[in-house]
């Protein structure tokens, strides 16, 4: 049996997951003198998502440079968009050189989180039965950490192995095997091109075609290497000019969508080049305005669909049978190996967890018509609780990483008025939790995610719960320092 009251003095922050917004955060934390903080950890390692798709092809979609702290910058990238090892190779680096690990505690799932409203404190509670306390409550679950798999009928009685691309089944050999895949999204685009060569038939299953353009991919050379190393400004200056090219983007989903016309071409020509089948060139142009959905970059992706063992198959799924797969036009496709490419519960924030806030207040109760924070980190009712990735901190045009930088500058400064004035807690109010998220669903409504298509950045119900319909430097500038005036204050 654990002893349940094994922690003397409460934490001053208790940090729910190890990617990259706990590592970054626990990090920077230490920098300013809040040192007496736990990380809880469900998996075996950091890195969060890159340490859970290891799926073969698995890459950055943003360029390395800007897809990484801005305080501890790397002049060893292989290429400019970096493959999903180096990625978590780049976390636990972090995670050693300031000396995280003692201070995660791994295979550690949060079961229930409650907040005392008479002593300001977060009671956590582990599956393990185990109950931390702690001043400040963070999560940094990521949006893309829970995998979804489709509710087709038969799903269980499939006869050959099933997988998830997020869980990949690496002990699995697809060599000369016929392999259905369903689903056409970031994942299936980087790893049909690596399966299609071995197997002896791939069957990709697709519901909705996803616009795929060009990446300008490119190794970096040891000389290159060696340069950057050696002059750290140069590095500065890349990671700026990735910044300005990729906030540039943000005019056509935000500003301008009609600019994503000219970008249409861009797309059919890279159809072009890359599949000669016109039956399969017709099934891969999508029905939805550009930008709607989240925009792929592959090289490979079009020339692997092109190959004569891949049959791109439109027709909706009736069945899983246990020899294949059933399609709605009544033909059976016969597979050994099923992979799902289906993507991730990316609406359901915290999930499975439960989060009680003042009261006794349930944050699946309070988020039942789409969850909703102020300024993506601060939920009215659930005081001293600040959430990193939360809704509507999601980009279509560039770096997460940057966005979490802006959360740690706000979630650090929260926790230094919180001790400097001697508050039990501070709780953001109704009414400018409100007035926020009725500014963002206004300014989402103008922008290309609201133009007549559906997509994860949004609930079954179709509100927009995933994406910050603005530039990455207002973000910033909305969270350099918290307004005390927005949140209630008890001492």
């Amino acid at each position: 049996m654990h002893n349940n009251k094994q922690q003397e003095a409460p934490l001053s922050a208790l940090i729910i997951g190890a990617g990259f917004g706990g590592t970054g955060l626990a990090i920077r934390l230490d920098k300013v003198g809040i040192s007496d903080f736990l990380i809880l950890e469900k998996a075996g390692d950091v890195g969060g998502t890159w340490r859970d798709n290891s799926y073969p092809g698995a890459a950055c979609d943003v360029p390395s440079h800007l897809y990484s702290f801005s305080f501890e910058p790397r002049a060893e990238w292989s290429s400019r968009y970096s493959p999903q090892a180096e990625i978590h190779d780049y976390i636990r680096h972090c995670a050693r050189k300031y000396h995280l690990y003692p201070r995660i505690k791994f295979d550690t799932e949060v079961s229930q989180a409650r907040f005392d409203e008479d002593t300001g404190l977060w009671h956590v509670t582990t599956t393990d039965g185990r109950e931390y306390q702690a001043r400040a409550l963070i999560t940094a679950c990521g949006q893309l950490n829970r995998p979804i798999y489709p509710s087709i009928p038969g799903l269980d009685s499939f006869n050959g192995e099933a997988f998830h691309s997020a869980r990949w089944r690496h002990d699995i050999d697809l060599q000369d095997k016929q392999v259905a895949v369903i689903g056409t999204g970031a994942s299936a685009i980087q790893f049909v091109p690596q399966i299609a060569p071995k197997v002896s038939k791939l069957m990709l299953f697709q519901r909705s075609a996803p616009y795929v353009i060009a990446k300008s991919d490119r190794r970096y050379g040891k000389r290159e290497q060696a340069l950057l190393r050696r002059f750290p400004t140069l590095q500065k200056l890349s990671r700026s000019g990735h910044y300005l090219t990729h906030e540039m983007r943000a005019l056509a989903f935000i500003s301008f969508p009609s600019l994503m016309k000219m970008m249409e071409g861009s797309f059919r020509k890279h159809l072009e080049k890359g599949v000669s089948n016109p039956q399969k060139r017709a099934q891969l142009v999508p029905d939805y305005p550009m930008g709607c959905k989240r925009m792929l970059i592959s090289n490979d992706f079009f020339p692997a669909v092109d190959r004569d063992n891949v049959e791109l198959i439109t027709t909706g799924i009736d069945a899983i049978t246990p020899d294949g797969i059933q399609t709605d036009d009544g033909q059976e496709h016969r597979a050994d190996v099923l992979i799902f490419g289906t993507g991730f519960a990316a609406t359901d924030f915290l999930a499975p967890m439960t989060i009680q806030g003042r009261g006794g207040h349930d944050l699946n109760e309070a988020w039942q018509a789409g969850a909703e924070a102020y300024k993506g980190i601060s939920v009215s009712g659930f005081p001293n609780l600040f959430m990193l990735y939360g809704p509507n901190t999601n980009l279509g045009h560039s770096s997460i990483i940057y966005m979490l930088e802006s959360q740690f500058n706000y979630v650090i400064s929260c926790l230094q008025t919180l001790a400097r004035r001697g508050l039990r807690f501070i709780d953001v109010k109704p009414e400018v939790q409100t007035a926020f998220n009725t500014l963002i669903q206004d300014d989402i409504s103008t922008t290309i995610w609201s133009r007549g298509c559906n997509s994860w950045y949004q609930t079954a119900e179709g509100k927009q719960t995933n994406n910050w319909p603005g530039y990455t430097f207002n973000y910033r500038r909305l969270t350099r320092t918290p307004e005390l005036n927005d949140y209630e204050c008890a001492r």
